[in-house]
């Protein structure tokens, strides 16, 4: 079993020193504490019922669970890490960020060690396996990402199913006629993804009341999958005149297939994406999009996250569920397609 001389040993700080960051019986600097409370967190360490008991006031620590899984963009994930970490450090709260595999043992050590006051979540399956463990620990949760069941959480995404809608509806009054739409892989989905089903549905949902088509594929996520992709998709659509994408690999990759291809935008074919504005300077994406709002879900997590943790709603008060109003950002990538396409 764990104990604290194991703990102090992987920290590299006395055995004395590690307790007293972990109980907070006397100060040490915000790094060691920070690095105590990690290798806490690593090695599955869990305070003894007296040293629990020590650490009954607040660590002014939000836990923050997030995975970099192989079939999603990773730039696209440190959006919302960034968005969550300077909130919380503007609020006067740490980070302590786990990126464990098996998020509902790595959520149970550190809710069951009280080394933070909270947890926000991330990558929120529809039937996420934390959600469980999430609903029975002391400390109040917040949600980036709509699972099923919103029960005992407070969430925050955008409105994939309105952004769905706006995409084609933004084409089909430009007077395009076949559309491709390009979501993240098929597994994200199978793993319970929804956020890839609600813009894909609602979207094809709105094609079929403009009279349009839309032809729905799943991309790759990594290089040069993606390119490949892209490539056999205008190969397989040619009378296509806009691509809309609800993947950021394929939004990275687009303008060099476009290049080699000789396929000017908006004039031979129409892009909208889905990415934010950060995403779009990160890798120089000339091409229109709906702001999927990272820093700011971020924001909105940890903030309504603190009230809860500072008791400044009731805990009478009900959870609440908030959706992003979808905004399309003009970068000049659509028009209406020429005769010789329509």
């Amino acid at each position: 079993m764990v104990n604290i001389g194991d703990v102090a040993r992987a920290a590299g700080v006395a055995r004395s020193t590690a307790s007293y960051a972990l109980t907070g019986k006397r100060a040490v600097s915000d790094e060691v504490r920070m690095r105590v409370r990690q290798a806490a967190m690593e090695l599955g360490y869990t305070p003894n019922a007296g040293a629990r008991a020590l650490a009954t006031s607040r660590s002014n620590v939000i836990g923050l669970l997030a995975q970099f899984l192989p079939d999603e963009f990773a730039p696209a994930m440190l959006q919302y890490l960034q968005g969550v970490t300077d909130t919380a450090r503007d609020l006067g709260y740490d980070i302590l960020l786990s990126s464990d595999a098996d998020g509902r043992s790595a959520l149970k050590r550190i809710t069951d060690s009280r080394m933070v006051d909270g947890v926000v979540l991330l990558n929120v399956a529809e039937d996420d396996d934390r959600l469980p463990v999430l609903r029975a620990a002391l400390q109040p949760g917040a949600l980036v990402g709509l699972p099923r069941d919103c029960t005992g959480v407070d969430v925050f995404d955008l409105d994939f199913e309105e952004a769905g809608r706006a995409m084609v509806e933004h084409l089909a009054r430009l007077g395009h006629r076949e559309l491709i739409l390009v979501s993240q892989p098929e597994h994200v989905v199978e793993r319970g993804g929804a956020y890839v089903w609600r813009l894909q549905n609602a979207a094809l949902e709105a094609a079929a009341a403009k009279g349009l088509t839309l032809h729905t594929v799943f991309g790759a996520a990594t290089q040069p999958d993606i390119g490949r992709d892209l490539n056999a998709l205008l190969d397989a659509h040619p009378g296509a005149t806009g691509l809309l994408l609800n993947n950021e690999a394929a939004a990275a990759a687009l303008p060099t297939v476009l290049r080699a291809r000789d396929i000017d935008v908006p004039a031979d074919l129409s892009v909208i994406g889905r990415y934010s504005d950060e995403f779009a300077r990160t890798f120089s994406l000339p091409y229109s999009s709906i702001e999927s709002a990272p820093d700011r879900l971020g924001r909105m997590a940890v903030r309504q996250l603190v009230r809860r943790i500072e008791k400044q709603v009731p805990e009478s008060d009900p959870y609440v569920v908030r959706f992003v109003h979808p905004e399309l950002v003009d970068r000049g990538s659509t028009a209406a397609p020429t005769a010789s396409r329509q």
